[in-house]
Order: C-alpha cells, then structure tokens, then sequence
C-alpha cells in the first residue's frame, strides 16, 4: 500500500484518533475518582482497591485475542463501534452500584461488572482503531499510527481526571457514572461515515503465533506500563494520605508530557531506531517514579508524574516499532492486541501486588518499588538496540518515514 503524504495520514486517522479520544475520557473520568469511592464510601482497604482497580486490565488482556480476530475477521470499524457500545454499558453498571451502598460488597462486586465490561470496550476499541487506522494508511505508517492514537488515549487521560473530580464534586459519583454511560456514545457519531477497511484475515490466527514474534518488544512494554500503573491506581490514595488536596493535576501533568513528548518527539523511534529511543525514554521514566517516591510536597509528585509520562511517552512507540516489524501483515490487529496485551498483563498484576505492598509498607513505597520494576526494561532495550538485528517477517514494514 502506498504511504499517503504526511499531512493526509494525519487526516485520515484524525476521526478515528477522536473517536479513541472521546471513548477513553470514560477511563480518565475514573481515574481519580474511582479509588477514592471504593476507599471513602464503601470503605475498602488498598488490596480490594487494587485488585478492582486491576481488574479492568487483566479482563482486557484476556479479551486480545477475540477483539484482535474481530477486528481481522469482520473488520475494524465493527470492532471500535462495538467497544464503544461496551463503554457505555459500564456506566449503567456503576449506577446501579449505588442502590447498593448500604451492603458494599454487592456495590462492589457491581462496579467489578462495570469494570468488566469498560475492559471489553477498552479492548475492542484500542485493538479495533490500531489496526483501522494502519488499514487506512498502511503499515508504513505504523509509528505515527502508534503516536497519534497514544496522544488520544493519555490526552484524554490528562483531560478526563480534572473532569472526572470536577463532575464529582457537583453531582457525586453519580454523576461520574452517568458520564461514563453517555460519552461513548459520541464516538459513534464521529466515525458513522468514515470508510471501513475490508478484513484483512479469512481465517482466525492462533494467538500464541502472533504472541511469540512481539515477545522481546513486548516485555518491554510491559516493565514500562508499571509507572503508569501506579499513577493510574495510587496517586490519588498518595495525595490523600499526605493531605495534599486534589491529584487531579498529577494526572494532567503526566499526560500533558506524554503529549508534548509525542507531539516534539514523536518522530524520533523511526529516525533514531524504535529500541534505541526506549532505552533513554525509560532512564527518565525510572527517574520520574523516585521523584514521586521522595516526594515531600505535591510540587516534586507532580515533577515525577510528568517525567514518569516524559518517558513512557516514547517508550510505547520505540517498542512499538520494533514490535511492528516482526508481525506478519494479514494479522495487523491481532498483532497489535498482543502487542498491547503486555502492558494488559503489567497493569493487571501492578496494581493488586503494589495494594498488597502499600498495606505493608506504606503508600510512597509502591513508587521505589516501580522504578526498580521499570529499570528492568533498560535491559530490554539493549537486547533489542544492539543485540542480534531482528528478521522481520515482512519487508513492507521497514522504518517509517
């Protein structure tokens, strides 16, 4: 497929990156609010926390492989309009959660449906807009497919916390979940008329296949995600245990330097080499969880929110990349759902094991423990910067332009 110039590559994603966009403030909304719920009004501990809050990762990673064969098999645009349809659902879930307060366990186990089915949205429109918008503008064009989708997704991360605490703080949780129910939805209106690819697969590919030419890529991904787990699950609870007011800022400084990272320097994974570019994006990842595990003010949490985002930021496409080139074209989406699948699997597991830790050691040492885990990825890259060059399954995915 022939590269269309840059410019219409960035127009013929653009819809399809609003939609992600406007799907994943649902996630954003939650983000400061959700822990604080459960520990303020239902009156859970850090394990349960964790392990509601994880939950939503560990049903994504399992669902991969069926949204990525979806998306291949039947198309793309089913797959996102489908996870939008799955989003919404949440939202209802959570508010039937609350005729339950006064028995929180039933609340609870109720929000674990609603986390249950925002992960199969969550899954189906990430996997599904990946492989639409590589279908749209080829393979060649996967690191900026990678970019402009990673924008969408942590901008409405750094836009949907301070509306989520301010929605809060005027209508309650309610209002939260009411949000969550009505926003997807949007979505739908934003790709009705964009063109659908046709499905690149006519017979559905076992996982493992796929898993096995992204594994070395994707273990970095995984090490790498473990800052931002922490940050999504336990900044706020931070915050409140060191009486530092709102986190919302902390959430909108890691993804504003997510952002600006991709925005400036988005362009580096295929100039510079996608491992080479992660090895340095993951030194300032390591640094930004010890500014938050020293933190004596909200000033130095919020410097290493955004330098915790600052790294991740490219760390996600300079694996990407390399994990791209090793993927075989007709299984594009499902290549992409294992790809993503290993930050699936860090988050599911970051945050019970880090609730688990916090309860033991206190809050803060969730975030030594992080960048400990997140160095573990420097060595990653190395592999992938200078051990044996990988072959790549396909000659079609090279470097992007």
């Amino acid at each position: 497929m022939a590269s269309p110039p840059g410019g219409h590559v960035f127009l013929a994603m653009l819809p399809i990156t609003l939609a992600v966009f406007i799907s994943f403030l649902t996630i954003g909304m939650q983000m400061p609010v959700l822990p604080l719920h459960l520990h303020d009004t239902l009156g859970m501990g850090t394990l349960v926390i964790g392990l509601v809050i994880g939950l939503q990762f560990a049903v994504a990673l399992l669902s991969r492989p069926w949204a990525g064969n979806l998306a291949d098999l039947r198309g793309a645009k089913r797959a996102v309009i489908t996870g939008t349809l799955f989003a919404a659902s949440s939202g209802l879930a959570y508010l039937a959660s609350l005729a339950f307060v006064a028995t929180p366990a039933t609340s609870v186990w109720i929000v674990v449906l609603g986390r249950i089915l925002l992960a199969l949205g969550e899954s189906l429109i990430a996997t599904g807009a990946l492989g639409w918008a590589l279908g749209l503008v080829g393979p060649q064009n996967a690191g900026k497919v990678m970019v402009w989708v990673g924008i969408a997704i942590y901008g409405a991360y750094a836009l949907g916390a301070p509306l989520g605490v301010a929605v809060n703080a005027q209508w309650g949780f309610a209002g939260v979940a009411g949000a969550v129910g009505v926003i997807p939805l949007l979505a739908l209106a934003v790709v009705a008329r964009v063109r659908a690819i046709a499905p690149s697969a006519s017979r559905r590919t076992p996982f493992y296949k796929v898993l096995g030419a992204v594994l070395w890529p994707g273990m970095g991904l995984a090490l790498s995600s473990v800052g931002f787990g922490l940050i999504t699950a336990f900044i706020a609870l931070l915050f409140a245990a060191r009486q530092w007011g709102n986190a919302s800022l902390a959430f909108t400084a890691f993804g504003l330097a997510f952002i600006g990272a991709r925005i400036f320097f988005g362009h580096l994974p295929d100039k510079l080499g996608g491992a080479k570019v992660a090895l340095v994006s993951v030194a300032v990842e390591v640094v930004g969880q010890l500014f938050i595990w020293r933190a004596q003010t909200p000033s130095f949490a919020y410097v290493g929110a955004a330098l915790t985002g600052l790294g991740y930021s490219l760390a996600y496409p300079g694996f990407g990349v390399e994990a791209v080139r090793r993927a075989p074209p007709q299984t594009r989406s499902l290549a992409m759902g294992a790809y993503v699948a290993f930050m699936d699997i860090a988050l599911g597991l970051t945050s019970p094991l880090a609730g688990a830790l916090a309860g033991v050691q206190g809050i803060g040492s969730v975030y030594l423990a992080g960048a400990i885990t997140v160095a573990l990825a420097l060595i990653i890259a190395l592999r992938l910067a200078f051990g044996t060059p990988a072959t790549t399954t396909h000659a079609s995915l090279g470097r992007t332009p």
